[in-house]
C-alpha cells in the first residue's frame, strides 16, 4: 500500500507527524520527547495512509485512559473512521479488525472479564518447571554456537529461546513453531504481508485447537480449551494467537534491548555484567528504559473528551504509547535516570487490559534465564560492531533490533541448537 491519504486529515493534524518512519525506528525516545514538548502530554499522530489518531505520551494520562473504560473503549467497532478504511490496510491486523474483534483484547465488559480469567488461568502453570526448561533450552542454544567465537544473537538466540519455551507452554509442534516465528513477525511489522501473517498464525492455531478437541495437554492449550468458559474454536484461535504473539516478540526483542544496553552503556555493564543488580531487577530496568512494546492500539473515544490539552471526539483512535509514558518526566528522577527499584513503568500496559500477571511471570521467567546463562556461558562477549550500525525492524508498535553480532572468546563446550520442543 502507498502513502496515499486514505481519509480525510481533520485540521487538529494537519501537521502531525507520521509513527513508523525511519527516525521513529530508529529513535523513538527523541520523537516521544518532541512531541511531548510541543503538544503536552497528548499529541496527534498519523498512522500509514496518513490515519489519524492521538498518542497519549504522559504517564498519568495513559493510567486514565486505561481505567476509564467507560469513555475509552477496547471496541474497534467504535472507530468512525474504521468504515472509510479498506480491508486490506496493513495495520488492521494489530487493531482488532475482521475476526480480530473476537479476541480476548478487543473485548469488554464482562464478556472480557470471564475470557480473561480464563486466559489468566490457562496460563498459571508450573513456573519452576517452566523456569528449569527455560534454562535447558538457553544452555542448549549458547552450545550451539559457543565454539564459533561470535554470533548473531538476536536470531540465534534472544528471539530462539521465547519460541521454544512459548512453544512448549502451548504444546506447538516443531513445525508449527517455526510458522509461528514467520507469522508473527509479518503480522507485527505491519507491512505488505500482514494479512498473510495474520492469517498463517490462525492456521498454526487452528490446527492445535483441532489436535486438542481431540485430546487436550497438560499445557496452555488444554488448559484454555476445557476451562469452564467454553470458549468457541474460533475464540481459542484468536486468544491463543494474541498470547503467542506477546509472548515471543515482546519478550524476545526485552532480552535483545536488554543485551544492547549490557553492551553499550556502561550503566546496564555494571548491573548485569558485573553484578550490580540481581539480573530481574536490571532486567525491569531496561523495561523504563528501552521498552520493547512502543505503542499499544488502541482506544476508541465513546463522547467528547478532554485530555491533556488535546480534544478528543468521539470515535476518535487513542493509542497508548507505552514507552513515551516510561519516559515521562514528571515521573523520572532529574538526571533521566530509571527510577530504582520502582514497578510503575508502563510496558505491559494499565488496567482491565493489562497483562495478566501470569504472563508477566513467564516473560521474566524467559528473560532471566537468558540473560543468565548466556553471562554464564561467554563472559567476556562484546559487540561486533560500532553501536550505531545497529537497526531497527520497521513498525509503530514494536522496537527490536534486526541484527545484534557479538564477539567472545570461544568455549571448548559446543553442541547443536535444540529442535522445539525436545
Amino acid at each position: 500500500m502507498n502513502d496515499t491519504p486514505l481519509v480525510e486529515v481533520a485540521e487538529s493534524h494537519l501537521d502531525a507527524p507520521r509513527l513508523g518512519d525511519p527516525r521513529y525506528a530508529a529513535e523513538p525516545a527523541s520523537v516521544f520527547a518532541e512531541l511531548r514538548s510541543r503538544y503536552g502530554p497528548v499529541a496527534p499522530v498519523l498512522l500509514v495512509g496518513d490515519v489519524p489518531a492521538w498518542l497519549v505520551l504522559g504517564h498519568r494520562e495513559l493510567q486514565h485512559v486505561t481505567a476509564d473504560t467507560e469513555t475509552f473503549s477496547r471496541n474497534s467497532s467504535r472507530w468512525r473512521l474504521g468504515p472509510q478504511l479498506p480491508p486490506e490496510w496493513p495495520l488492521w491486523p494489530m487493531l482488532g479488525g475482521g475476526r480480530g474483534g473476537r479476541a480476548l483484547l478487543f473485548l469488554e465488559g464482562e464478556e472480557h472479564r470471564a475470557r480473561s480469567v480464563a486466559v489468566s488461568h490457562a496460563l498459571t502453570g508450573d513456573l519452576l518447571e517452566f523456569r528449569a526448561r527455560c534454562e535447558q533450552f538457553a544452555e542448549e542454544l549458547v552450545a550451539s554456537f559457543a565454539a564459533d567465537g561470535e554470533a548473531e544473537l538476536m536470531s540465534a538466540y534472544a528471539m530462539r529461546l521465547p519460541l521454544l519455551a512459548v512453544g512448549w507452554a502451548l504444546g506447538l509442534s516443531p513445525k508449527q513453531g517455526e510458522d509461528l516465528v514467520d507469522s508473527v513477525t509479518a503480522m507485527t511489522a505491519g507491512g505488505p504481508d500482514a494479512f498473510a501473517g495474520q492469517q498463517r498464525l490462525r492456521d498454526v492455531f487452528a490446527e492445535l485447537v483441532e489436535r486438542n478437541r481431540k485430546s487436550p495437554g497438560r499445557d496452555v492449550t488444554g488448559r484454555l480449551s476445557t476451562h469452564p468458559a467454553g470458549l468457541t474454536d474460533l475464540e481459542l484461535v484468536e486468544d491463543l494467537a494474541v498470547v503467542a504473539t506477546a509472548g515471543h516478540q515482546t519478550t524476545g526483542n526485552w532480552i535483545g534491548n536488554a543485551l544492547r544496553l549490557m553492551l553499550t552503556d556502561p550503566r546496564y555493564t555494571d548491573s548485569f555484567a558485573r553484578g550490580r543488580l540481581p539480573v530481574g531487577q536490571a532486567l525491569r530496568e531496561v523495561l523504563w528504559e528501552d521498552s520493547p512494546t512502543q505503542v499499544v492500539a488502541g482506544r476508541w473515544a465513546t463522547r467528547p473528551v478532554e485530555l491533556g490539552t488535546a480534544r478528543i471526539q468521539t470515535g476518535d483512535m487513542v493509542l497508548l504509547g507505552l514507552a513515551a509514558a516510561n519516559h515521562d518526566p514528571t515521573i523520572r528522577p532529574a538526571d533521566g535516570s530509571t527510577p530504582r527499584g520502582s514497578q510503575a513503568y508502563l510496558s505491559y500496559s494499565h488496567g482491565r487490559h493489562g497483562c495478566p500477571g501470569p504472563a508477566r511471570d513467564m516473560a521474566e521467567v524467559i528473560a532471566v534465564a537468558a540473560i543468565e546463562v548466556l553471562l554464564d556461558s561467554l563472559p567476556d562477549m562484546a559487540l561486533a560492531c560500532a553501536p550505531e550500525a545497529l537497526s531497527w525492524h520497521p513498525g509503530v508498535w514494536l522496537r527490536g533490533l534486526q541484527a545484534l553480532p557479538v564477539t567472545f572468546t570461544p568455549a571448548l563446550h559446543a553442541g547443536q541448537a535444540p529442535a522445539p520442543w525436545g
